[in-house]
């Protein structure tokens, strides 16, 4: 048997910027930490991807020239114009298939699920995702899955996130030398050309992180009387402790990527050092502290002062 934890809990609750809503292990309140893949997202080179959305928006609207008529009519210096140009470029890049690519990875992380669990496929499955189900299994054969989707929160970086695998592996390292435990799994359907540092930095921050069981305190989000009383509640510091379990003997030196591209019937491994990953994520930490720094810039002073 491939999985050995399988349990899903209820989604994590979110606030209104969609940060995962956690009782501190000391007890108390609710508070919202940040997505870890929000946190390290300052040390990325965004340029590739504010290119791919620019292009994607000229397609959309390329498609559905009514749109412009719409523009034409907006001010971007207006605030109410902004947000309206800003939903206008969403509905751009959906037209262009902008985010096609996330669902189908959405779907593939799902099958895989089925593969690692050793069950059927659903039926309707395509013969392109049952090859890609295979070239995940046949890539993925030495591995054992220990759980699936666990949400991790790490205090030192006020983070919270949900990593895809948990694997057992033993056999040749990065090195060619043997090398055997316990490492964090991610699975990528998208390109990974150029995302090594920052996969390495999210599995870095995922390797120290301590299990979250927030199924311990249920609410519906979706009932706003409740939900605001939940956000309200102080949890006693003895049954917040409970929900928090260690991530024992996780390897803090390596993580594996398993690269699926979608229909390519493709699927390679490779090792992320975590390492490198943890010292950009203390970058990040940096980096976020300083840009609230105030008084970088002061008035210029005309005249002297006594």
């Amino acid at each position: 048997m491939r999985i050995v934890d399988l349990v899903r809990a209820p989604a994590v609750p979110r606030d209104g910027w969609d940060r995962p809503l956690v009782v501190p292990k000391s007890g108390g309140k609710p508070v919202p930490l940040t997505r870890t893949t929000t946190y390290i997202d300052c040390i990325e080179d965004k340029t590739a991807l504010s290119g791919w959305k620019s292009r994607m928006t000229l397609v959309g609207a390329a498609r559905r020239p009514s749109m412009l008529d719409v523009v034409n009519q907006l001010d971007p210096e207006v605030p109410d114009d902004k947000r309206r140009l800003n939903a206008l470029t969403e509905q751009a890049m959906e037209i262009a298939g902008a985010h096609a690519k996330r669902e189908k990875g959405t779907h593939l992380h799902t099958l895989s699920e089925f593969v690692d669990r050793g069950e059927p496929l659903p039926a309707g499955t395509t013969v392109g995702d049952q090859r890609d189900m295979a070239a995940y299994l046949g890539a993925t054969v030495e591995f054992d899955v220990k759980a699936v989707e666990k949400f991790v929160v790490v205090p030192e970086l006020g983070t919270g996130g949900t990593f895809d695998r948990l694997l057992q592996y033993a056999g040749p390292g990065p090195d060619g030398k043997p090398i055997e435990g316990d490492f964090i799994g991610d699975v990528k359907t998208g390109s990974i050309q150029y995302g090594g540092l920052k996969m390495a930095t999210q599995l870095a921050v995922y390797s120290r992180g301590e299990l979250y069981d927030y199924s311990r305190f249920p609410v519906d989000p979706t009932d706003k009387k409740t939900f605001a009383a939940w956000k309200k509640r102080e949890v006693p510091a003895e049954e917040a402790a409970q929900a928090y379990n260690v991530l024992p003997g996780v390897s803090q030196k390596w993580g594996i990527i398993i690269h699926l591209p979608s229909g390519s019937a493709q699927c390679t491994l490779h090792w992320v050092d975590l390492e490198i990953g943890w010292a950009a994520a203390k970058l990040a930490r940096e980096i976020r502290a300083i840009r609230g720094t105030k008084g970088a810039m002061r008035p210029w002073v005309t005249g002297l002062t006594k």
